[in-house]
């Protein structure tokens, strides 16, 4: 049974005999709250719901504290994300782990994390393509694409290809054709969105990313260009490569669902 399975998908698996009416059972039962020594309520079946992963926002969370949540909701729901994880999290995770089943997939770029007892979803079909602007709005554009692989999404990127040197991008391009959707990652002024959503026939989602300085800086700027793109695009808030990753990831899981 996929672990990110909708109910949907459960009620077919059940009408067509590949898993039992328990089965079946457990799986709607991860709709349930977990509690966490009285502090934190986890939605264990978010998965089943949504189509999505739960995903732990790490920051402002006391090290033990955050190993305790991650490791109640992999034991209930197989998976767990966790994002803007610090080094100290880590560490007290892993000790907390220890030799159990459970695999920690640390990515240091993206300061995030996955934990997990299960395999990886199977792979939809959908194709993410992520860019970003500099190297420096690479560490979100990877956040966003860890969500996006966790929905079972293929994700191709180009990394620095900012309107600095705008030649870098049309070969870039190339390579990425084929994506259903695209999220496009940038600081400063903000402008590499805009430029691509103006190039290709899909939807584009743009990342404003808190790099640049001064007037409107640490993504204001980014953000405000942005809104304001005469080219048709969305727009999340400034760092928010888990938003842009997901909402990616669901468009282009539809558009694999139909194809």
């Amino acid at each position: 049974m996929s672990p990110n399975a909708t109910l949907r998908d459960l009620l077919k698996q059940y009408r067509n005999g590949t898993i039992t009416e328990d089965e079946a059972l457990g799986a709607i039962e991860g709709l349930r709250i977990a509690a966490v020594e009285g502090m934190a309520r986890i939605d264990t079946g978010r998965a089943v719901r949504c189509g999505m992963p739960e995903v732990v926002l790490a920051e402002g969370k006391d090290p033990d504290v955050f190993a305790e949540i991650m490791i109640t909701h992999t034991t209930a729901a197989g998976r767990c994300i966790a994002t803007r994880v610090s080094p100290e999290q880590v560490t007290a995770l892993r000790e907390r782990i220890g030799a159990t089943a459970l695999s920690l997939d640390y990515r240091e770029p993206a300061r995030a994390l996955v934990l997990a007892r299960k395999p990886a979803p199977e792979k939809s079909g959908g194709i993410v393509a992520i860019l970003t602007a500099g190297t420096s709005d690479i560490r979100v554009a990877e956040e966003a694409r860890l969500i996006a692989e966790e929905m079972g999404c293929e994700v191709r990127t180009a990394y620095d290809v900012g309107v600095a040197g705008i030649h870098r991008l049309f070969s870039a391009l190339k390579g990425l054709i084929g994506a259903h959707v695209f999220v496009v990652a940038a600081g400063r002024e903000g402008t590499l969105p805009a430029i691509v959503s103006g190039l290709v026939d899909r939807p584009v989602i743009g990342v404003p990313v808190s790099t640049g300085y001064g007037y409107m800086g640490a993504g204001e700027a980014a953000l405000a260009s942005m809104l304001q793109s005469c080219s048709v695009l969305s727009v999340v808030n400034i760092d928010a490569g888990f938003t842009a990753g997901a909402f990616a990831a669901q468009i282009a899981n539809m558009v694999a669902d139909d194809a």
